[in-house]
């Protein structure tokens, strides 16, 4: 994880990520005036809990003042403030003539810790932050996150439409291009990992640290496996639709390195790119801790709803649902798609 203090993307990966917001208020004890469902707190809280001025709170709200809001820093005013003010007059101590006052959530609280350079108790919420978020994570991903994308609902049905689609692709390949077989087949697929997320098997493989039978399909996001599959059955058609043109005569690599520049480059398969680069660069920095250098232009934050999707209520325990009956032939299947890259 990146520091805190100087990327947005790694601010709003803990802020969007309500699992570890919850563990950190719960571990911080800072829970301020609970008022319409949620704890609020004033600048002067704020301020008294970093050890700092009130002026330096304000001076962040001059300059991050569109992030805090967006993280649930609000000005009540209004019907709003008359109600907050008769639940805490004795404790936010403003006049009866006030007619605005700047309020925190617990997430605008901790936007605050990450932005404070200098406040020494913000390094250590910061350093605590780092901690939680891991830990948090990790637990909630049944003790690791190499294989979180398979707690995505869904991962399975991409997996299995996956094998099938590649089963063509292999095929095309061993009957239509020039090579030995599996090292033509390992050649061909990481000019396509290289086309879809611009690394080799080997490269995403280190970053990735998987162990030497860990099958890298595997450990792919639904989205990624998807335009994986889409752009090799649509090779696997270009390589058969050429070779039978040519009269049964086999494809050069070299041609076929052609075939998939075209097909990278294709309007139809951009969006697909785009996706796929941007879901593996994001999601692999917020749930692995894992930066790919080459997609680095892709990065952004995961979504509130992302964390729901692979963490939350909306995961999967995908061994689990792999040990039952129906889906045991299934497991096999996919167990048997030994990684050739």
């Amino acid at each position: 994880m990146n520091d805190l203090t100087v990327s947005n993307i790694e601010r709003q990966n803990v802020l969007n990520n309500r699992y570890a917001v919850d563990a950190l208020q719960e571990n911080l004890g800072f829970t301020g005036m609970l008022f319409e469902g949620e704890y609020r707190f004033t600048k002067k809280m704020v301020a008294d809990f970093y050890e700092v001025e009130e002026r330096t709170i304000e001076r962040l709200l001059e300059d991050h003042g569109d992030e805090l809001k967006y993280n649930g820093y609000v000005l009540s005013k209004g019907k709003q403030l008359k109600e907050f003010k008769l639940q805490f007059a004795p404790v936010i101590n403003v006049g009866s003539k006030t007619t605005q006052l700047g309020l925190f959530n617990f997430r605008a609280v901790l936007n605050v810790g990450m932005l404070l350079t200098e406040s020494e108790k913000a390094k250590q919420v910061r350093a605590r932050i780092l901690d939680i978020v891991i830990s948090t994570i990790n637990k909630r991903a049944g003790g690791g996150t190499k294989f979180i994308n398979t707690r995505d609902i869904d991962f399975l049905p991409v997996a299995i439409e996956e094998d099938n689609y590649r089963k063509n692709f292999t095929s095309a390949v061993g009957k239509c291009v020039q090579g030995h077989k599996n090292f033509k087949y390992a050649q061909i697929t990481d000019l396509i990992y290289q086309a879809v997320f611009k690394e080799k098997a080997r490269e995403y493989r280190a970053l990735l640290r998987l162990d030497r039978d860990d099958n890298v399909r595997r450990t792919l996001y639904a989205e990624v496996l998807r335009c994986i599959s889409s752009f090799e059955n649509g090779i696997g058609y270009a390589i058969e639709k050429e070779y039978r043109a040519n009269g049964g005569e086999q494809l050069s690599f070299d041609r076929v390195r052609e075939l998939i520049t075209e097909q990278e480059q294709s309007p139809a398969m951009q969006p697909f790119i785009y996706d796929a680069r941007t879901k593996m660069a994001s999601r692999d920095v917020a749930f692995r801790d894992v930066f790919h250098n080459n997609i680095a232009g892709y990065l952004r934050a995961v979504t509130p709803e992302e964390f729901d999707r692979f963490i939350g209520d909306k995961s999967i325990d995908f061994d689990e649902i792999m040990e039952l009956p129906e889906n045991k032939e299934v497991l096999k299947r996919l167990k048997q798609a030994d990684d050739e890259e």
